[in-house]
């Protein structure tokens, strides 16, 4: 799991920080809205923390832009305040959850937990289903057709990835941080390698993965006329 927290109060941030630590959580941090708001566009976190109140760019704009670039992430809002004017516009701006300062830890990651088990604002899943495949979560495993393929531990975080945004672009530096994390060192190139192997085990469904050149890795449909197949989660 991946947590973005933008707070302002650097102490709270330090002390989330370390919570997370002591948890193996991975956590980004923003003490200020704009770093907040371009933190939260990218689409690798499973949950965003974000007060109301912060230097430069609030709350809920940054919810807004989040919900404006159709990004789906759980969005926990907090506040010190607790009006009702504020839980009107947080939910209204497509906010999940909703806390006052000051709060207990405790229940901020419960709270946390809760809303990282739900995907796209539904239940977690063990299977994604997309196009004619359907990849097995718990035992890395990509079915369509008659074919199965294993994947390996690192293909199976960038396919699930992938997966989970269809149409959407993850650059090379997303997918590092998302499945090798900030802290590992890892040739840029030896993405290239991963996707190429994912592409290879695809063969033959009507799913495939682009690249845009300088930019990085869409997953998407082929143009398959007449396609019966929904996506789905199951």
């Amino acid at each position: 799991m991946k947590i973005l927290f933008i707070e302002d109060d650097k102490m709270v941030t330090d002390a989330l920080e370390e919570l997370c630590r002591m948890q193996n959580i991975d956590c980004d941090v923003a003490n200020e809205g704009n770093l907040g708001a371009k933190l939260a566009l990218n689409p690798i976190y499973d949950v965003i923390v974000l007060d109301i109140m912060l230097p430069n760019k609030d709350g809920l704009e940054i919810l807004n832009l989040i919900r404006e670039n159709n990004i789906s992430v759980p969005v926990l809002m907090l506040t010190a305040k607790g009006t009702v004017e504020d839980k009107v516009s947080s939910l209204d701006l497509g906010a999940d959850d909703f806390m006052v300062k000051p709060f207990s830890t405790k229940e901020l990651f419960a709270r946390i937990r809760a809303l990282a088990r739900r995907l796209d604002h539904g239940l977690s899943v063990t299977n994604i289903a997309y196009g004619d495949i359907v990849f097995d979560l718990d035992r890395n495993l990509l079915s369509f057709n008659d074919k199965t393929e294993r994947l390996t531990q690192k293909e199976a975080k960038i396919l699930e990835l992938l997966l989970r945004r269809p149409n959407q672009v993850f650059t090379r530096a997303q997918i590092i941080d998302r499945v090798w994390g900030l802290d590992n060192i890892i040739n840029r190139n030896n993405i290239e390698i991963y996707i190429h192997n994912l592409r290879k085990k695809l063969e033959g469904s009507n799913v495939k993965i682009d690249t845009l050149r300088g930019i990085g890795y869409i997953i998407g449909k082929k143009n398959v006329q007449n396609d019966p197949f929904e996506d789905s989660l199951v």
